[in-house]
């Protein structure tokens, strides 16, 4: 991996924030650093070789040359861009009925509320699949989650470093399977914009 990839610091609870940990879960994302956090759990994912797809809706916000500078392989990431965050739920549906992804990160946008029926759909084919469906949502964290099946929620947070570069982190705030309150953090570097 360049130089150039993000790079884990040391924290107990890192493998809380992995591939490995988030198979067969619906997990929302919220906060300024979402898209951040995202690409740590992309990189990972695709350094296991397995495939990972981006589904945005208009008005979520994808730009590759960001993505390329994080060190992910754009041409093993298939993004889909959808009207609404239905769409991108149903879209996430037809991926993950092929059983060859590994991770889905929906970009829901501004109003990104998924019905609970297509929730429950994508949580059932993601514990079948070990695949892991991220939503990023654009809510407060004190706003309410997407819903009860959301098995993991956490609130991302940035911090830039002396250097120039970021310190990216996600704080959990529901956690079904180790409790809310853990910690993970990455040093990134930002985009050229951030820099």
């Amino acid at each position: 991996m360049d130089s150039s990839a993000p790079r884990a610091l040391h924290s107990p609870a890192s493998a809380a924030w992995s591939p490995l940990e988030l198979a067969g879960r619906l997990v929302e994302v919220c906060g300024g650093a979402r898209l951040a956090a995202a690409f740590m759990l992309i990189l990972a994912t695709q350094q296991k070789r397995d495939p990972v797809a981006w589904i945005t809706c208009t008005d979520g916000f994808f730009f590759p040359p960001d993505a390329a500078d994080s060190g992910a392989d754009l041409a093993a990431l298939p993004i889909i861009r959808v009207p609404d965050a239905s769409s991108a739920g149903r879209a996430a549906d037809l991926l993950l009925r092929s059983g060859a992804f590994g991770l889905a990160v929906l970009d829901l946008g501004t109003n990104g509320e998924l019905p609970m029926p297509l929730q429950s759909r994508l949580v059932g084919l993601a514990q079948k699949h070990r695949s892991a469906i991220v939503c990023l949502t654009e809510k407060a964290p004190r706003d309410a989650s997407l819903s009860s099946l959301v098995s993991l929620r956490v609130e991302t947070w940035r911090k830039r470093q002396p250097d120039g570069r970021l310190l990216c982190g996600v704080r959990a705030l529901k956690d079904k399977h180790r409790g809310p309150g853990w910690e993970h953090s990455e040093l990134l570097r930002g985009p050229p914009g951030l820099r």
